[in-house]
C-alpha cells in the first residue's frame, strides 16, 4: 500500500503532495486529486458519532450493569450482541430507507444524504461495541468501591457516577477507541448515505460528504494508472490517520490505568 501510495509523488511526473493533502476537489478526469475535504468529512462524521454514541452507550451500560433487573438484562444483552453481528450494508440500507427520508423532510437543502445521516448511522453501529466493553468494565469494579461510597452516605446515583464510572474509565476509554476505529473505517454503510460529493468542505450537518474510505471503495474497481495510485495514496493517509488516533488514545488509556493502579 505504501509503495503504490507514495509512487505518484516521486519521479519526473510527480504530483504535488501539498496539493493532494490540502486539495478541496477530487476529479480524476481533470487530473485533480485533493483529499483534505475527505479528511475533514471523516473527522466530523467520526466525532459526531462519538459525541452521540459514548454518552448513550455508557448510560446503557450503567443501566445494564447496575440498575436493570435480571429479566430485562437477559433481553437487552442478546439484542446488543445481535446488533454487533449485523452486516454494515444492512445498516446502510436502514439509513437509506429510514434515516435519509426523515432528514430530507427537515433539511433546508431538501436532501437526506448528508453528514447528519452518516453520524446517525455510525452512532448506531458503534453502540454495541461501546455498550459491551463499558458494561464489562463497570462490572469489573470491586464491590468495595460501592460499599465504601454508600457507607459514606452517597446515594445510588452518586455512587455510580462518582465512584464506579471513574474506576472503570480506562475500560470506557478503550471502548471509545474501538468505537472510533469502527466509525472512521466504515465504508459500505457510509457510502450509501453520505452523498459522496466531488469537492468542497462541509459547512453544516445538511451537507454531503465523501469520507476517505468511501472514495477508495467507489473508484478502485475501475481506476488505473495515476488514478489508482492516488487511491492507494488515500489509503496511506487513512492508515496514518487511524494509527495516530489509536496510538494517542492508547497512551491516554495507559496513563489512566497507571493512575488507577496507584490509587
Amino acid at each position: 500500500v505504501f509503495s503504490k501510495g507514495l509512487k505518484p509523488f516521486f519521479g519526473e511526473d510527480a504530483y504535488s503532495f501539498a496539493k493532494f493533502i490540502t486539495g478541496l476537489k477530487w476529479d480524476p478526469n481533470a487530473d485533480i486529486y485533493g483529499v483534505f475535504y475527505m479528511i475533514v468529512g471523516s473527522i466530523l462524521a467520526t466525532l459526531g458519532a462519538i459525541v452521540l454514541g459514548v454518552p448513550i452507550g455508557l448510560l446503557t451500560a450503567v443501566y445494564i450493569a447496575e440498575l436493570a433487573p435480571k429479566k430485562i438484562v437477559t433481553i437487552i444483552k442478546p439484542a446488543i450482541e445481535l446488533l454487533a453481528g449485523i452486516p454494515s450494508v444492512i445498516y446502510g440500507a436502514f439509513g437509506l430507507g429510514v434515516i435519509v427520508p426523515m432528514i430530507s423532510k427537515v433539511s433546508p437543502t431538501g436532501q437526506g444524504e448528508s453528514l447528519l445521516a452518516v453520524i446517525c448511522v455510525l452512532t448506531i453501529m458503534i453502540l454495541p461495541t461501546i455498550i459491551s466493553l463499558s458494561e464489562s468494565s463497570i462490572r469489573a469494579v470491586p464491590n468495595s468501591y460501592r460499599e465504601a461510597s454508600l457507607g459514606l452516605g452517597a446515594s445510588k446515583t452518586q455512587t455510580i457516577f462518582q465512584s464506579v464510572i471513574p474506576a472503570a474509565r480506562s475500560g470506557v476509554l478503550t471502548a471509545t477507541v474501538l468505537g472510533i476505529g469502527r466509525a472512521i473505517g466504515e465504508t459500505m454503510a457510509v457510502m450509501m448515505i453520505a452523498g459522496n460529493n466531488v469537492g468542497g468542505l462541509p459547512s453544516s450537518l445538511w451537507d454531503k460528504i465523501r469520507p476517505l474510505t468511501t472514495n477508495i471503495s467507489m473508484e478502485m474497481g475501475y481506476a488505473s494508472g495515476r488514478h489508482q495510485d492516488m487511491l492507494f495514496a488515500t489509503g496511506v493517509i487513512l492508515f496514518v490517520f487511524i494509527m495516530f488516533i489509536n496510538i494517542t488514545l492508547i497512551k491516554i488509556t495507559g496513563k489512566l490505568g497507571e493512575k488507577n493502579s496507584k490509587r
